[in-house]
């Protein structure tokens, strides 16, 4: 199966599902046009009180619509963009990628993967008890959290549902992907 987008979301206000849309725009060092976590410092509210010049790692936000199946299978039904991610993809494991991999989507956009998003207790809010459902501990001591990666924007462009995704993994050692 090939990599492709399935929705893509925006939300101008700092709320915790983001409406699907027909298209995005991304603009380089900026984010999603027109969405609340664009800009090239922290907008993250949290963060961005305490670290206001710090550099916006997390402009985009993408989840993997396998998620989606899984919490569906549990009773959980979570559509594109409520849990608050701008881009939800099918047939790449997201998690599983290297830090600085990049992803070509569409005709022009590459967004850079920064880290993982670490899910809060608002998410138990959207859905009572979800969270235990996509983050856990491993019997290693190893936190597991599912709820997609963060990403910048190298190329700006347009982004649609079924744009296909290009996956350039970075040369030399591959770092895991941590929180950002």
């Amino acid at each position: 199966m090939s990599a492709s987008v399935v929705g893509v979301s925006r939300d101008s206000r700092h709320r915790f599902s983001k409406p699907a849309v027909e298209s995005i725009r991304v603009v380089a060092g900026h984010g999603v046009e027109g969405d609340a976590h664009a800009g090239a410092t922290v907008q993250h509210l949290h963060p961005k009180r305490l670290h206001p010049a710090r550099p916006n790692l997390r402009q985009v936000h993408l989840i993997q619509a396998e998620l989606h199946d899984e919490l569906r299978e549990l009773g959980y039904d979570v559509e594109p963009g409520e849990l608050g991610e701008n881009i939800t993809t099918r047939g790449v494991d997201l998690l599983g990628l290297p830090r600085g991999t990049r992803l070509r989507i569409g005709s022009e956009a590459v967004l850079e993967l920064t880290g993982l998003r670490s899910p809060c207790q608002q998410i138990n809010k959207f859905r009572p008890g979800l969270l235990k459902q996509v983050i856990h501990t491993e019997p290693d001591g190893t936190v597991v959290r599912k709820t997609g990666v963060m990403s910048v924007v190298l190329t700006g462009g347009v982004i649609h549902p079924d744009d296909a995704i290009l996956i350039e993994q970075p040369d030399g050692p591959h770092a895991p992907l941590e929180v950002v």
